[in-house]
């Protein structure tokens, strides 16, 4: 008899393959290198994004006061620090590329935490400006707005022990209006608080001669 031709042998594998499909280790093969690109895709287009974020960004980086400075006080790396600004500003900075100049110089006036530095603040004092003085006065606590700070407008009043003379008149209240230099806790730990204000050299005498209870009294920005 002759030998029939031999035939191939199905696997459980070619019984079980729907025509069409293909396996898992083809699906892997050919899915890979499009996992691959995509991953590739991402990364670009987030690196373009940055560069594109950076070449927009139009601001510089300038020198600002870190915490408060006083007059006289010789400026530490720790008293600055670096913020951005626009560059068409006109306001008066000080590049970030000076710190290290910056560092070591006397403040000329009082500078408030987070003021940008500007080169008419550091050097020989020049404080307080002519026709001007600051006067220390001890507040007691509820006589002075909350948050307080440097740079804040406000009237002061000075009202006798006695009350204000006069039928419900103001007789013998001293006031003036200032802007104000410094905020800090009495060392004497009674509560008070030591408000530093510059007002007229005029105003001065009379707000540190005048005898009773100092009350402060914040301006809206407009004054």
């Amino acid at each position: 008899m002759a030998a029939q031709p031999a035939q191939k042998t199905a696997t459980a594998a070619d019984k079980t393959r729907i025509p069409g499909v293909a396996s898992a280790g083809a699906t892997r093969r050919i899915s890979m290198p499009r996992i691959l690109l995509g991953a590739g895709l991402v990364l670009v287009c987030v690196l373009a994004s940055v560069v594109a974020s950076k070449a927009l960004d139009t601001r510089v980086p300038v020198l600002a006061a870190a915490r408060p400075l006083g007059v006289g006080q010789t400026v530490t790396d720790a008293d600055v620090k670096v913020v951005k600004l626009a560059a068409s500003s006109e306001v008066a900075t000080l590049p970030a590329a000076q710190r290290a100049s910056v560092v070591g110089q006397t403040v000329s006036v009082p500078v408030a935490a987070g003021a940008l530095l500007a080169p008419g603040q550091l050097g020989a004092a020049a404080w307080p400006p002519a026709g001007q003085s600051v006067v220390a006065l001890p507040v007691k606590p509820g006589r002075i707005p909350s948050g307080l700070a440097a740079g804040a407008k406000v009237s002061v009043f000075v009202v006798p022990a006695g009350g204000p003379g006069g039928q419900g008149g103001a007789a013998g209240v001293v006031a003036a209006d200032g802007t104000v230099t410094e905020v800090h806790a009495a060392a004497d730990q009674t509560g008070t608080t030591v408000v530093s204000v510059l007002v007229g050299v005029n105003d001065a005498p009379r707000i540190a001669s005048a005898s009773g209870e100092v009350s402060v009294v914040q301006l809206g920005a407009g004054r």
